[in-house]
């Protein structure tokens, strides 16, 4: 009869939960006892008062860590470039000079690789762009949004690996004896390989292949955002599928092309080991420039850092113009 009861109050506890609370109280009891303290009530009641120190708490870490990680090594670079002399030798105190942005512009040696690299970063920027728009498009038009995850996959596959792998891929395609020979020897087109490496051709195709990537995501994002619904009443007004572009997915997509080509304009700028492995003589760009500062002995690093400052402060400058004639464009469109 008591083993009747025992086993009833047991499925009553199970049901009803009544057998956890005592061991749910019980780990429940620090936090509770720490919910209740007075100095812990007193340091999150200051703390966490308004919303003002809410946001001031929430925010110092991530601002310190870009700070930290980010600006601080910017910041030593800018005030390295203003030294005569980096690393200090022992006994010695650097001093402030501008000689190593003068050099910069007393010396043409310096300013051919600088405005090339420009030319490169916009040519390049421009190709991407042209590119990967149709591909965008169609992966966020023409693509169910089953597949389109699936598809956008198999595009970033490629990129998990580092950039000496896919420029080595690069080489390999466009070698003598790359895909790109053999199959244009097959088609009969050529008799002998075409030298396609170390020119500007295969440099391009590189950074382009590099970065298209960058352009693609934020196109993609774009104009996966514009309904369906508005092509649909420009059809029905009477504009043709052209028209529909030019004056509805290209004015909405804008966000898309600003980001895309902003980022592949900075990424473009600041490429080092590509250039050097798929350019030629007449392919020196700027990176490489700075980083024969950085290599040889002596106090050649303050110019190397006045070099990129220069670059980053012109990349920069010329990012915000770009930005601000995309918004002000983007206005005039959609109006």
């Amino acid at each position: 009869m008591d083993s009747q009861q025992d086993m009833a109050h047991a499925d009553v506890k199970q049901e009803t939960g009544l057998g956890t609370a005592t061991g749910g109280a019980g780990r429940r009891s620090v936090w509770g006892a720490l919910m209740t303290n007075g100095l812990y009530q007193s340091v999150t009641g200051t703390l966490f008062k308004t919303q003002r120190r809410q946001f001031i708490l929430l925010a110092s870490f991530p601002l310190l860590w870009v700070f930290v990680a980010h600006l601080g090594p910017i910041i030593q670079m800018f005030w390295i470039s203003f030294l005569d002399s980096y690393p200090p030798s022992a006994g010695q105190e650097p001093q402030v000079t501008l000689a190593n942005w003068q050099r910069f512009f007393e010396e043409q040696i310096f300013i051919i690789p600088f405005f090339r690299t420009l030319a490169f970063a916009f040519v390049l920027t421009a190709s991407t762009l042209v590119i990967t728009y149709p591909v965008a498009y169609f992966l966020a038009k023409h693509v169910s949004r089953k597949n389109q995850l699936l598809l956008l996959l198999l595009l970033l596959i490629p990129f998990w690996v580092g950039e000496i792998v896919r420029t080595y891929a690069i080489m390999i395609l466009l070698g003598n004896n790359g895909a790109v020979n053999l199959v244009l020897k097959w088609l009969g087109l050529i008799e002998r390989p075409i030298p396609f490496m170390y020119t500007s051709f295969s440099l391009g195709m590189g950074i382009i292949y590099l970065t298209a990537l960058y352009m693609l995501l934020p196109l993609y994002s774009a104009l996966e955002k514009i309904p369906r619904n508005y092509l649909e009443a420009g059809a029905d007004l009477g504009a043709g599928a052209w028209t529909r572009f030019l004056r509805i997915t290209l004015p909405l997509s804008r966000e898309g092309i600003a980001s895309g080509c902003t980022l592949v304009f900075l990424i473009s700028t600041g490429y080092y080991a590509t250039p050097v492995l798929l350019g030629g003589p007449n392919t020196t760009v700027f990176a490489e420039t700075i980083a024969g500062f950085f290599h040889v002995a002596g106090d050649q690093w303050p110019t190397g850092a006045a070099f990129s400052s220069i670059m980053l402060i012109t990349t920069l400058a010329l990012t915000g113009i770009f930005l601000k004639l995309m918004g002000r464009d983007g206005k005039g469109m959609m109006q």
